[in-house]
């Protein structure tokens, strides 16, 4: 069985990433009043806490974006620049630990920016109408609102969250599909595959205690340990590993595995194995990912060093032909900051 997200998630969120992923880059760039909390602290990944004794000097300390009572006619809004362009499937408006404090009612309009943030010549439209909310206790903190019509299908760059009049958001979740022009891109360009701006998603995986799959596949190298994937010390037989969907088909030629802040903790090799797989959805059964097990072998298993840079090419890759999936397996268990797949698409 796979550690994958819960089945409690909507549909829209199989095989879809944050769009409004701080870690990824996402911003909020304007908010009509954010007294007590300010709109980044909503755009954090990682789950809202509640701390209760912890106070700062406009009140309360709170784990979101909170405007202040309003006293005055209209509602407050905040503006968000989305990690990446994206097609947008849904959202979850969260109100957690919001218990007297939450905003009755949101809606979230949208906008493509070609370049730079909105301005006054910026058309918004508008992609969840008027919605009810309620406190943020438990599950029903999570208020979910799939994307419909041509807004489904259209591309997105920023985001305005209006709540209705006041009050704190959590979080704010925006699952979609990173947009990137393949087109652009020669049949001869090396590209990575497995950058997660380019479309390449983790779809299942065996553990993501410290951290999930995805983290491997965002930008840069990692800032500390806590950025890349890594699993509990595996007590038992068996192995770590991660089923990737690559931004686009293509042939790999050279792969590059990072373990930088991985000291005492690094897995002790590694290997890759591809499958070609056009069409397939986004979920894996069972016995699909026992399967995984017998993909063909782009990299054997490599022996690792501590937050290194290795990188594999030439020889020691197989050739195996275009793949759309990969499996990434690290024995026994450990910390991976950054895989990165370089080819070319098919």
């Amino acid at each position: 069985m796979s550690d994958t997200p819960s089945a409690d998630l909507p549909d829209f969120t199989i095989g879809a990433v944050n769009l409004a992923s701080a870690r990824l880059g996402a911003k909020g760039l304007y908010a009509t009043d954010d007294f007590f909390a300010p709109l980044d602290r909503m755009l954090q990944d990682e789950a809202a806490k509640f701390l209760a004794d912890v106070y700062d000097d406009n009140g309360k300390w709170m784990d979101g974006w909170e405007s202040r009572r309003k006293r005055v006619p209209g509602h407050d809004y905040g503006v968000v620049r989305l990690a990446m362009p994206g097609v947008i499937h849904g959202f979850d408006v969260d109100t957690s630990h919001f218990t007297g404090n939450y905003p009755p009612h949101c809606s979230i309009e949208a906008a493509f920016v070609d370049s730079g943030d909105p301005d006054e010549t910026t058309v918004w439209t508008e992609i969840v109408s008027k919605s009810p909310l309620g406190p943020g206790i438990g599950a029903a903190a999570h208020h979910f609102f799939k994307t419909s019509g041509t807004a489904a299908e259209k591309v997105w760059t920023h985001l305005k969250l209006h709540i209705y009049p006041d009050g704190g958001i959590a979080r704010l979740r925006v699952y979609g599909t990173a947009h990137f022009d393949w087109n652009k891109v020669g049949a001869s360009q090396e590209v990575d595959l497995a950058y997660i701006y380019n479309g390449a998603k983790s779809l299942a995986w065996s553990n993501a205690h410290y951290g999930v799959p995805d983290q491997m596949l965002g930008p840069g190298r990692g800032i500390n340990m806590g950025d890349g994937w890594e699993t509990a010390r595996r007590r038992g037989p068996g192995h770590d590993w991660a089923i990737i969907r690559l931004g686009h088909p293509g042939v790999i030629n050279r792969v590059v595995v990072d373990t930088a802040h991985f000291k005492g903790n690094f897995p002790d090799t590694c290997e890759l194995l591809g499958a070609n797989l056009p069409g397939h959805a986004d979920t894996f059964s069972d016995a699909e990912i026992a399967d995984s097990e017998t993909w063909k072998p782009i990299l054997p298993r490599q022996k690792l060093q501590m937050d290194h840079i290795q990188e594999y090419a030439g020889d020691v890759l197989q050739a195996v032909g275009p793949v759309t999936h990969v499996r990434y397996a690290m024995y026994p268990d450990g910390g991976t900051s950054r895989l990165r797949l370089f080819g070319t698409k098919a």
